[in-house]
């Protein structure tokens, strides 16, 4: 039941045979995230104040602007992968964040504030949203990893970070005191490192299969971390909202151990297999009437892999971390998924 149930959630979050990548879908406008042309570009783009460059993390258009800026100072490295950087392996995270902004996920949960509502501040992201917490983990985290690890160069300015109004502890704000943020920048070294390598201005030399371990690597340790931070948080939710987010964090696990390609085009097809809006109570699996049959399949099976890898005590994770564990394995798994989408 177990494997079976992972099978289905790798088939149907994973389009591996969506391959090619035409340029007319890298320039639709519905391809990037909300506000993705109005998000700061560069990290002089954001106010300074006390010769310090600061970053406001609990808005959504300025916490878009460092997952640009990271894209930006990235870009030389993917050219080969796509045209345009969309080849860039970065892009699952602000098309993650883009989409918890979409369907409602980082506003105030608790309705006690207007944070993150249309008639109120649209902008702002909630600290008591669970998935503004986690994304805090995954934006903020990697990008003070990136400014360690030399992927902006010799700044002119520190960075800081400005903390929410409440539970503040939950939360770093600078490399020393992050001690996540040596792990997160292994990925942004190692591309440092290819320049000496660089068969050209334009073309770096690196594995794309290794870029991505270190990448999911760095992925699913952020999770890990944040989930015990932001957990309080799951109170304010519904309880089949509350049991999908535990189900999107179990399933990143075992996604990330296939080395899962997050360019810009395979993360928007993933994408339109999650829910589009909020779950409600009253929401009941497999028949939520305004979810398609695949959003729908995709809820199932991430529980019924949730539920599994618990009841095994977590087994079920370490047995397709096994499998995963080498070049062959992964590509046997992707042959063996590409031949059940073409079947």
């Amino acid at each position: 039941f177990g494997i079976h149930a992972l099978l289905v959630v790798t088939l149907t979050l994973s389009p591996v045979t969506a391959s090619a990548r035409s340029e007319n879908d890298v320039t639709r406008e519905d391809a990037y995230p909300p506000l993705w042309d109005l998000a700061p570009e560069n990290l002089l783009d954001f106010p300074v104040k006390d010769n310090k460059i600061v970053i406001s993390a609990w808005n959504y258009q300025e916490r878009l602007g460092v997952y640009k800026s990271l894209l930006k100072a990235s870009a030389k490295y993917f050219g080969a992968f796509g045209p345009q950087n969309s080849g860039n392996i970065l892009w699952g995270l602000p098309l993650q964040h883009g989409w918890q902004f979409r369907t409602g996920r980082l506003a105030d949960p608790s309705g006690v504030t207007s944070c993150g509502y249309e008639n109120g501040e649209h902008l702002c992201q909630s600290v008591r949203s669970w998935w503004s917490c986690m994304n805090y983990y995954l934006s903020i985290i990697p990008f003070l990893g990136a400014v360690e690890a030399g992927l902006f160069g010799q700044l002119p300015n520190e960075i800081e970070i400005l903390s929410p109004e409440e539970q503040k502890d939950d939360f770093c704000y600078s490399v020393k005191d992050c001690c996540l943020c040596p792990f997160c920048s292994l990925l942004l070294q190692y591309l440092l490192s290819t320049e000496g390598k660089a068969v050209s201005s334009a073309t770096f030399s690196f594995k794309l299969d290794d870029a991505l371990g270190l990448m999911w690597k760095a992925h699913t340790t952020s999770i890990a971390y944040g989930l015990p931070k932001c957990q309080d948080r799951l109170k304010y939710l519904s309880d089949p909202e509350a049991n999908f987010g535990k189900d999107w964090a179990n399933a990143v696990d075992f996604i990330g151990a296939t080395h899962f390609r997050t360019d810009l085009p395979t993360t928007n097809k993933f994408q339109a297999f999650l829910p589009q809006r909020m779950l409600v109570e009253g929401d009941v699996l497999p028949s939520i009437s305004d979810f398609s049959p695949q959003q729908n399949k995709v809820l199932v099976s991430m529980r019924a892999l949730h539920k599994a890898n618990k009841l095994t005590g977590g087994l079920l994770l370490k047995l397709w971390q096994k499998v995963m564990s080498t070049e062959a394995g992964r590509e046997i798994g992707r042959k063996l998924i590409e031949g059940l989408t073409s079947s």
